[in-house]
């Protein structure tokens, strides 16, 4: 008991260094919204995690299927491939595919950089340079508007030379009634710091689909929480009076899978001529020397069993996955792919997964909600790509953008009040 109480002492102490024990509000100083942004309206992004397309109304999330029947419910949203959960909560507020912006993985190689990237490695997490793309909140701070993270993929890094004026280092230390205080206060800040843009993300129901899967009373214990806690934020919002405007969000869903059969790493990968990034789903490999790679490839055809090998150049062009899309040359020379509901472990697998493509794989499409002053009433729209999530909220911002990004503006447009 000591050691432990000594390791917590120690642990606090180096706050500043743990996303798990740093509490502390993040504000950039100096920065003011314009007169002119401080006419325009408000957007709360809200992400749960791994929150799949029916959770809604198979867990019985009321106020949700409420606030989405008075303002726009999609049939679903269809995340980017890989179905995971930095390239796609990345994709959302970039509106790039991640063969673009470059997050292609929960981790993944570059030869530029000669380094490896990992959602766990909070060095890598924070360095800016990961990071391609214009995220919403650097777009609005360009253009003088403040944003405000309280944690998203991206915000804790400087892209561009820019962080937003508000911000929280990802912990899941903060309570959600302090949390909803946090945007509250935030919200009720003077016109001129005020932030106009505002990202909200919780794990849940990604932990408990993960550990007990997503068909059980865990996740849908989880779902609804998820559901009390967006209503008890849009009920504190709305004692400000201000046009704040909410778009709900995940950033992929969740599947069973089978646990009693996982695929181990192959066993005829050399580690001496292959690096390799591991996932469930996804078993990407560099060659150190492309003279390697047809042989391999070639010997992983005909070994293959419950799983599809794929080159770089091959790879099916609706996953935008493929070597015509890897701007930054850190997609895998060769990529596996496990055949639903089979995955790539060396141990007893979790219950439930993502990452399959959501075109085949129909339990991994996200959802989308949205309300407030800014959206038409009761409007039902068939599924879309989560690309088209950024220029809907640049348009509602009245924010302008002239990088090239994979969403349209179209797509969406219908859904907002003219």
């Amino acid at each position: 008991m000591k050691k432990v109480l000594t390791f917590l002492a120690l642990s606090f102490c180096i706050s500043s260094l743990s996303a798990q024990t740093d509490t502390v509000s993040h504000i950039i100083a100096g920065r003011s919204n314009t007169a002119e942004q401080q006419k325009k309206p408000y957007v709360i992004l809200i992400s749960a995690d791994g929150f799949r397309y029916d959770y809604a109304k198979k867990y019985h999330a009321d106020h949700l299927l409420e606030l989405s029947s008075e303002g726009v419910r999609a049939k679903a949203m269809i995340p980017s491939f890989p179905s995971v959960t930095f390239p796609n909560h990345y994709t959302l507020v970039t509106g790039m595919y991640p063969s673009h912006h470059g997050l292609v993985g929960n981790s993944f190689y570059s030869a530029e950089r000669n380094d490896q990237y990992s959602m766990s490695n909070k060095r890598k997490v924070t360095d800016g340079k990961w990071y391609g793309g214009t995220p919403l909140w650097v777009l609005a701070e360009q253009q003088h508007m403040l944003a405000a993270s309280l944690f998203w993929v991206g915000s804790e890094a400087v892209i561009k030379g820019i962080r937003p004026t508000y911000y929280y280092n990802y912990t899941e230390k903060i309570s959600m009634p302090q949390r909803i205080e946090i945007v509250l206060n935030w919200l009720k800040l003077p016109e001129e710091t005020r932030p106009h843009f505002i990202t909200f993300y919780l794990s849940e129901p990604d932990h408990s689909g993960h550990h007990s899967g997503p068909e059980t009373p865990q996740t849908a214990a989880a779902v609804r929480m998820v559901d009390s806690v967006v209503y008890q934020l849009t009920q504190a919002v709305k004692t400000t009076g201000l046009p704040v405007s909410f778009v709900f969000v995940s950033d992929h869903g969740m599947t069973q899978v089978d646990t009693a059969h996982p695929i181990p790493m192959p066993k005829i990968i050399d580690a001496d001529k292959f690096r390799t990034t591991f996932s469930s789903t996804t078993l990407a490999l560099y060659a150190r020397d492309k003279a390697d790679i047809a042989p391999m490839y070639n010997a992983l055809r005909k070994s293959a069993k419950d799983y599809k090998v794929y080159l770089k150049t091959e790879m099916p062009e609706r996953l935008h996955y493929g070597a015509e899309d890897d701007r930054m040359n850190r997609i895998g020379d060769i990529i596996l792919i496990p055949q639903w509901p089979r995955v790539f472990s060396d141990k007893t697998p979790g219950m439930g997964h993502h990452g399959f493509d959501p075109r085949k794989v129909k339990d991994m499409q996200a959802t989308f909600f949205a309300w407030g002053p800014a959206f038409r009433e009761h409007v039902k729209i068939p599924a879309f790509e989560n690309v088209n999530v950024y220029p809907l909220i640049t348009n509602i911002l009245g924010l302008s953008y002239t990088e090239e990004i994979d969403g349209k503006k179209e797509i969406l447009e219908g859904i907002l009040k003219k």
